[in-house]
């Protein structure tokens, strides 16, 4: 169903059991469950689907080992199964990720560990070997016994620096532990929204539209691209709005202070010589001053983060310069004769992770565990309940989205069908993980598509095995390569545009692809993918011209990207 026939739909019927507000990770999530488990549920974003503190996370699915320092052993012993279930549900999107911890200090934290367990003390501490051995340890028994990783490794001084040769020297040990990369995380969240979709045709998700406001049976939908309105009337509202929780529930005449987002921002770099460095490992460690952070390998880029602030100022988050001078710092404590400047910086982003508000304690101890909020009866005007989904981690998103369909299942008085605990995703339906596999795949795929093997192998590393789909779509017209980024095609980016539920110029460059984020687009990439989608969505000239400017202030104002005008540009 398209947005048309969804909107018309709308009105010909604007009774729905779920209204889902927020298209982030949380929300996209409960939607696919209660999706195949047959509910009408409607999800609205008021921007694009995984704009918001979804696109901004350190690609990681992590168990979260420093949680345990908390003992918060029940939220690591269900992120540990969760990533284990994203390594095999999206193996196309999710990968096994060595991750080392240079170590600067033998007994540091020995004291501090324990006052933390018992909620003595909330300030960030550096780490010791002793510390960090005794962490993984206990990280191994929670993921020893489901098989997906390996266990971790300790390694003396002289053999990290002869692993690594521009570490630090000033280290006394290294450790490494297996977590897992979530490698495109916006195209996940796509593929789950296509997956529920295909399940249930009364499942409907909308990008740019928002909720703005409603009373006792009803509520106001607003398309934001054409400003017309459309009245529901919900059983059940889940508001999955992240930081903006609070003004969401507001809308709804509801007061609420379940937020104290934290402010996280990230860099990616190109730099050849950090890349090699540090090969196919994260390095994941305590800064000097007790800060978790991060150098990822992202592709043939580097992505470096994160931090931890606290804002009020939701809408209006920056990776500020501070924060970049940190990150610099941070890399170079570790790789200290790897010149890492500014120059090198391709993207920068911030996101607002949606933590419970915690008055008093330091921002790195408020928990990273989820909750669920319901505000219902006497205490509002509402003829249904609001359930406001508080919290949460990347990792941790489906038994999250679980809860939060078991609960609403519960209330609309039916019972659940089906669980997504084995369900593959989008693309990792049908992935073959022996590299022989795939190559049989291409093979096949090239005698009857006429696609060739080295671009059905790109395509498989983009969509998985959705690759067969897009490859026989390409099969089936006239297709141009894209003359600034050759390994894309007008019939690919055509795919996408008419099945990713693609409205504006931005959409693709920095979440349906990695482009942006890898520091591939130039300004004559931008004119050039403007005149692509302006053909295939209808846009005039002046609509083209005017996507295109959009997608510029986009990249400079938010990710300090400044792209300068070519010859023949728009």
């Amino acid at each position: 169903m398209n947005r048309n026939e969804i909107f018309s739909a709308l009105k010909a019927n604007p009774n729905v059991s779920v209204l889902i507000v927020g298209g982030g990770i949380n929300g996209i999530g409960t939607f696919r469950d209660l999706a195949i488990n047959g509910v009408d549920v409607l999800l609205v974003e008021r921007g694009d689907f995984m704009s918001g503190a979804s696109s901004a996370s350190s690609h990681m699915a992590h168990g979260g080992i420093r949680y345990l320092e908390n003992g918060e052993f029940r939220l690591v012993r269900e992120a540990v199964q969760e990533r284990n279930r994203m390594l095999q549900n999206a193996p196309h999107l999710v990968k096994p990720l060595p991750t080392t911890i240079p170590i600067f200090k033998r007994f540091s934290g020995l004291l501090n560990a324990p006052l933390k367990f018992f909620g003595m003390l909330d300030k960030p501490s550096e780490r010791g070997s002793l510390i960090i051995k005794l962490g993984l340890l206990m990280y191994d028994a929670y993921t020893g016994k489901h098989g997906a990783v390996p266990r971790h490794q300790f390694l003396s001084r002289k053999k990290s620096l002869a692993k690594w040769s521009s570490l630090n020297p000033s280290i006394v040990n290294t450790a490494t532990y297996y977590d897992g990369a979530i490698l495109n995380p916006e195209r996940l969240g796509v593929e789950l929204i296509l997956d529920a979709e295909a399940e249930n045709a009364n499942a409907r998700a909308l990008n740019y539209v928002s909720m703005v406001g409603g009373s006792e049976d009803t509520l106001i939908l607003r398309d934001e691209l054409t400003d017309e309105t459309y009245d529901i009337h919900p059983k059940l509202v889940i508001n999955a709005a992240g930081a903006w929780i609070d003004s969401t529930n507001k809308k709804l005449g509801l007061s609420s202070h379940f937020i104290g987002g934290s402010k996280g921002s990230h860099i990616v770099v190109d730099h050849p010589e950090l890349r090699a460095a540090i090969g196919d490992c994260e390095f994941f460690f305590e800064n000097d001053d007790g800060r978790i952070v991060l150098i990822f390998p992202l592709f043939d880029r580097v992505l470096i983060g994160t931090t931890d602030i606290l804002v009020d100022d939701v809408d209006d988050v920056r990776c500020t310069d501070e924060e970049v001078d940190y990150f610099l710092a941070l890399t170079r404590r570790v790789f200290p004769d790897l010149n890492l400047t500014r120059e090198r910086i391709v993207f920068r982003f911030s996101g607002v992770r949606p933590l419970p508000r915690a008055a008093g304690k330091n921002v790195s101890a408020v928990t990273r565990d989820h909750t669920i909020e319901v505000l219902s009866g006497a205490w509002t005007n509402l003829a249904f309940p609001v359930y406001s989904l508080v919290g949460g981690k990347w990792t941790s998103f489906r038994a999250f989205s679980e809860q939060a369909t078991d609960k609403a299942l519960e209330y609309l008085g039916l019972k659940r069908t089906r669980d997504t605990r084995s369900m593959p995703i989008g693309g990792g339906r049908g992935y073959e993980r022996d590299i022989l596999e795939p190559n049989r795949q291409f093979g096949s795929l090239f005698a009857w598509t006429g696609v060739s093997q080295e671009r059905l192998k790109l395509l498989f590393e983009r969509y998985g095995t959705r690759a067969e789909a897009i490859a026989t779509y390409i099969n089936g017209g006239t297709d141009f390569a894209i003359k600034s980024l050759p390994d894309y095609s007008q019939r690919e980016i055509a795919y996408l545009v008419q099945r990713e539920k693609i409205l504006r110029l931005d959409d693709f460059i920095l979440r349906r692809s990695m482009l942006a984020m890898l520091g591939r687009v130039t300004r004559e990439t931008v004119d050039e993918l403007a005149q692509t989608l302006g053909a295939i969505l209808g846009w005039d000239d002046a609509q083209k011209k005017a996507e295109a400017a959009r997608t510029l202030s986009i990249l400079a104002v938010r990710h300090g990207v400044v792209l300068p005008k070519g010859i023949g540009t728009m």
